[in-house]
């Protein structure tokens, strides 16, 4: 059951007062009102973000900053008289109902009215006047009116709604043509015939339908946006994203690798993915890497994957002995994810580069993420055998209190929090840092063994830690994954030299900073492409990818069954797009100050960016998988595929694993 009450206070902190709302009335009076009793039936989990939702009859309550930018621009006060206009789920009549004396409300829509009704007295909130009408005239009856609000927007401020309010009174409206620009407006009275108005800024909002309004005639089509947030053309900026983008040629082609050659100089290279399953994603950060590896010295690929299973294919591209305990690597849920056509073509071409290298030239393939913990415990005791056996009767000791829960590793976390096995920490923690104290000692006898030894030791602790922090909340897990996969990351770097370089791939949602994101700014996570930026600064290279549309190979839920499933076309007001609409199939478009810079500027403000990991819900597809993002600060580069085609995943018997924070389960 998610902690409204705490999500409710994260929007008044973050989406409110964060972005300049600083009436403390409306703010208590957000703070208040219970957003998840407005929304449609199934969609309480989405309630607190900072989009408008879908409700019955076709309709949307609307984002929360634009309810609090309304209220408190129409300065309610106590004791005053207020008259909404479109009143929809009824959301926005009880904010101003916790702060006026009488709020009268008027929706278009009958079954609006019945359900926004029920919910308002269900909370007790009487001061509520509810009506189904023609809300471009507004309601004489109950005129004057201290403060007029209305959440549609007309061709002109209605001369019948001016007149309803009362000297000093004040009017908050959209007003333009609906289907492209609309200012939001406040008109103040100040005498019979005198007013004064004020333009708060460009925004979109529905149409005011009434006699005083636009007609039925005039509304836009279904396929056109409804959008709260600040509009912009999208056929300009595609525009301007034909004319900066670089076409993308064949991947096999050698051009394909020869666009990154600018991004060589960085020490790391960060590739994304918009999905965890589209064949074009994994095929065009094989052509780069490549390139990197050939020519410009990179040697680490650090991948979005568990440790000890990467290990298997540093082995064989490397040509090395397979470890005491081997096993068939990515059995687990989401197999199909490394064990695809794409990614083994990609070994076989690395192990063929390699073999044609000296040993101490070659590169490598290594996991970077924590899941595993069976397996990587395995391998430190294995490790521990061979050159310590002293040290290895310690560690199987200390490891004992976690080995019940190996195979299922989030039972631990249940267990940790209900019977006291958080213990098992200081003893984790014990053993990697013993390790690390005797590195010169272990490393001269095999320096590579103690680097496979040494990174299953800090997944063995940092797994502990997080599947602890699963039970506490998803921001503490998240970051406690990304900056394991970030500390991981530093170690092969450091291990490999003052001129060590790597390449590392993982989803968008990883490798773009999350500081420039809804990630960050709302929810308090990090991640590897963020804390790589504060390390390396100019010397961290993050690039994403996205789609348009196309196949990817997913599931329902977590360990569910692999399907194929269609991508919904991107959103109107999306980053995808814009993309889709320059016309331009595939490029690669440079993001980088300096470079484009009219362009970057118009791409700033926040949009709507897709993320599908490996689980995808078409259904809820607005909620689950976008976020709001400034792409230009989020990303050095932008990698784009209109259409994408899903992996051809290889057979293999997958076993069950565990379920990672939702809604993206990347």
């Amino acid at each position: 059951m998610p902690d409204f009450a705490y999500a409710r206070h994260r929007m008044v902190e973050r989406q409110l007062a964060g972005r300049g709302i600083a009436d403390a009335r409306v703010l208590g009076a957000m703070g208040e009102v219970p957003r998840e009793a407005f929304v449609s039936e199934g969609m309480e989990e989405f309630a607190y973000e900072d989009s408008p939702l879908p409700i019955e009859a076709g309709q949307t309550i609307s984002q929360p900053y634009i309810v609090g930018l309304m209220v408190e621009a129409a300065a309610v006060r106590p004791g005053e008289r207020v008259l909404e206009i479109g009143a929809g789920s009824g959301y926005a009549a009880a904010v101003m109902s916790r702060i006026a004396a009488d709020v009268y409300a008027i929706e278009r829509h009958e079954p609006l009215t019945r359900l926004a009704q029920g919910r308002l007295d269900k909370l007790g909130y009487h001061n509520i006047h509810l009506k189904t009408g023609d809300g471009s005239g507004g309601w004489p009856d109950a005129a004057p009116f201290d403060a007029i609000v209305a959440a549609a927007g007309g061709p002109t401020v209605p001369e019948r709604l001016t007149s309803q309010l009362a000297i000093g009174g004040r009017l908050v409206m959209p007003v333009g043509d609906e289907q492209r620009h609309q200012r939001l407006l406040k008109l103040t009275r100040l005498s019979e015939a005198e007013f004064k108005q004020e333009d708060l800024g460009e925004v979109f909002f529905v149409p005011l339908i009434g006699e005083h309004g636009w007609t039925e005639d005039d509304r836009r089509s279904p396929s056109e946006p409804r959008s709260f947030r600040e509009p912009q053309r999208p056929d300009t900026i595609s525009e301007l994203i034909a004319r900066a983008t670089e076409p993308l040629p064949d991947f096999e082609d050698p051009a394909f690798g020869y666009l990154f050659d600018r991004f060589a100089g960085a020490k790391v290279v960060l590739l994304g993915e918009s999905s965890h399953g589209a064949s074009e994603f994994y095929r065009a950060r094989a052509a780069i890497t490549k390139r990197l590896i050939d020519r410009h010295g990179f040697r680490i690929v650090a991948v979005e994957a568990d440790w000890p299973d990467a290990a298997h294919f540093d082995r064989y591209v490397r040509d090395l002995p397979p470890p005491k305990h081997d096993e068939p690597p990515f059995r687990r849920f989401p197999a199909w994810m490394w064990r695809n056509t794409d990614v083994e073509s990609f070994i076989e071409d690395l192990r063929e580069w390699n073999l044609a290298r000296p040993e101490q030239d070659r590169a490598g393939f290594y996991g970077l993420d924590l899941y595993n913990l069976s397996a990587s415990i395995r391998a430190v005791l294995d490790y521990l055998d061979r050159v310590d056996p002293e040290a290895a009767g310690i560690a199987r000791t200390r490891y004992g209190c976690l080995t019940p829960w190996a195979k299922e590793p989030q039972a631990y976390g249940r267990m940790a929090l209900s019977r006291g096995y958080r213990d098992c920490e200081e003893g984790v923690v014990k053993t990697l840092t013993e390790m690390l104290q005797k590195r010169r000692q272990y490393a001269r006898a095999d320096g590579a063994a103690f680097l496979d030894a040494e990174g299953n030791a800090r997944l063995v602790k940092n797994a502990e830690a997080y599947y602890r922090a699963m039970y506490y909340g998803s921001a503490e897990s998240w970051n406690l994954r990304d900056t394991h996969m970030f500390e991981t990351l530093c170690s092969l770097l450091d291990a490999g030299g003052p001129n060590a370089k790597a390449i590392v791939w993982a989803h968008n949602s990883h490798i773009g900073d999350a500081s420039k994101t809804e990630m960050g700014l709302e929810r308090d996570e990090l991640n590897i492409g963020q804390l790589c930026r504060e390390r390396f600064g100019r010397d961290a290279c993050l690039i994403g990818f996205g789609t348009h549309t196309g196949t990817v190979a997913c599931a329902d839920d977590w360990d569910e069954p692999m399907q194929v499933k269609r991508v919904t076309p991107s959103l109107p007001d999306s980053y995808e797009r814009l993309a889709h609409d320059s016309g331009v199939g595939r490029f690669m478009l440079d993001l980088r100050d300096g470079v484009h810079d009219p362009l970057r500027h118009r791409l700033l403000a926040p949009r709507l960016e897709r993320f599908i990991g490996v689980i995808y819900r078409p259904e809820t597809e607005r909620w689950s998988h976008y976020a709001a993002c400034s792409i230009p600060q989020q990303f050095d580069a932008y990698v784009w595929f209109d259409e994408t085609t899903a992996v051809t995943p290889l057979l293999s018997e997958t076993r069950s694993g565990g379920e990672e924070t939702y809604p993206f389960g990347l």
